[in-house]
């Protein structure tokens, strides 16, 4: 719940400045700021079956079914989801027709190769998550941040980046995913018996995230809008 709640405060800080970013693209990511909030909040409900008690009719509901676990919620809505979200953010400010092209090039083929990963791999889609559609989603977005950081230092941008919450987006975001990223290929050693990783995993995921979201907060507040 620690984590929601920073992402909560994320959307909230958000909805709080949608006025001062109303006549910029910066009113998307907002709105996707509320969206993950949404998003956790309801993705979460496999805990909350299991720890309340007045779930239980739902608990029992679920059980057996495909959709007793949520690895096909964030998989579809987070993963695939947020993968769309940003190349289509990004496409909204940088100036070049290329790095435009390139990421929306990129971008179907990853929608249509994953809704064929996922319908080739049907059965595992509702108890495991896929590391082919999480590191070509990783990909997408490092693609599109990479091409808004090649821009601003080859454009007069760099001159008042530090001012620019898009590249404040875009510095969490090279962070956060250069540090999650590897994680994947080691989730092959994940066991439960292994209680060292186990924590050291959660504690890396749960300081990413407070990361991100928190700057996210202070980008919001500090900068101002830029057409």
């Amino acid at each position: 719940m620690r984590i929601h709640f920073v992402e909560v405060v994320a959307a909230i800080t958000g909805i709080l400045c949608y006025k001062k970013f109303s006549n910029t693209p910066v009113k998307y990511f907002i709105c996707f700021l509320v969206y993950v909030a949404i998003l956790e909040l309801i993705g979460a409900y496999p805990t909350y079956v299991e720890n309340f008690d007045y779930l239980y009719e739902v608990k029992e509901f679920l059980k057996g079914t495909k959709f007793e676990e949520n690895f096909w919620f964030y998989t579809i809505f987070w993963t695939i989801g947020g993968a769309v979200f940003y190349s289509f953010y990004f496409c909204q400010f940088l100036e070049s027709d290329n790095s435009i092209k390139v990421i929306k090039y990129i971008t179907t083929i990853f929608i249509v190769s994953s809704l064929v990963y996922i319908l080739f791999n049907w059965n595992s889609f509702f108890v495991s998550s896929f590391y082919f559609v999480n590191i070509f989603s990783a990909t997408i977005i490092l693609l599109s941040v990479v091409l808004y950081f090649i821009e601003v230092l080859n454009t007069q941008k760099v001159l008042i980046f530090y001012n620019s919450i898009n590249f404040y987006i875009a510095a969490v975001l090279l962070i956060f995913f250069l540090i999650k990223t590897p994680l994947l290929f080691y989730d092959v050693y994940f066991s439960r018996s292994d209680m060292d990783y186990v924590i050291l995993k959660a504690t890396i995921n749960i300081l990413c995230i407070f990361f991100m979201y928190l700057t996210f907060s202070f980008a919001l507040i500090w900068c101002k809008p830029q057409n």
